[in-house]
């Protein structure tokens, strides 16, 4: 069972209305809807392969756009953070070395898995027509599917915990929430 009490004190440091924690609940929820919506218009259209003149050099291009959108999206869920109240009970050098750790699992997933696809391969290539020779199922795809996203969704819940933030952990619900429904989508 779900200690509801546990859950009402924690929500009770996170001001839901601060115009900063709307921003970042925002960015995180852009970013996988704009990635889907854009790969999917090149696939039906293949708009941007026209317009840079390749499929490779548009691929290039959104995976920049991409990476830029990922830096704003981490900016405002840091500077969210920094707004809000720490949780003073979880101010330990035992959270902040259990966030470390899951930080870097998180870190290691996700750099695995760019090494495992490659640019192309992780920013939506084969929606440019930019195939794979095969299905990668090396490290970390051997050990969970999506490894980029739940290793991103880590680095988030690490963070957060070395911050001690509760509206940190909300964010990173909202980030966990998000790739859920993107790993619907691109099913």
């Amino acid at each position: 069972q779900v200690d509801v009490a546990a859950m009402v004190r924690l929500f009770g440091y996170v001001d839901v209305t601060d115009t900063g924690f709307i921003v970042a609940v925002l960015s995180i929820a852009f970013n996988p809807l704009f990635w889907n919506v854009v790969a999917r218009w090149e696939h039906k259209t293949r708009a941007l392969s026209q317009v840079f003149g390749s499929p490779r050099a548009a691929c290039y291009c959104l995976g920049a756009v991409i990476l830029v959108l990922n830096c704003v999206r981490s900016h405002c869920f840091t500077e969210a953070m920094k707004s809000q109240p720490k949780l003073e009970g979880w101010d330990y050098h035992w959270t902040y070395y259990s966030g470390l750790a899951i930080s870097a699992v998180g870190t290691l997933f996700v750099i695995s898995s760019f090494l495992a696809l490659g640019f192309t391969g992780t920013f939506l290539g084969d929606y440019f027509g930019i195939l794979m020779e095969e299905k990668v199922t090396s490290f970390p795809f051997s050990i969970l599917d999506n490894p980029m996203y739940w290793g991103s969704t880590a680095v988030y819940l690490g963070w957060s915990l070395m911050h001690a933030s509760p509206a940190g952990l909300l964010l990173t619900a909202v980030v966990a929430i998000s790739y859920t429904i993107a790993v619907l989508y691109e099913g």
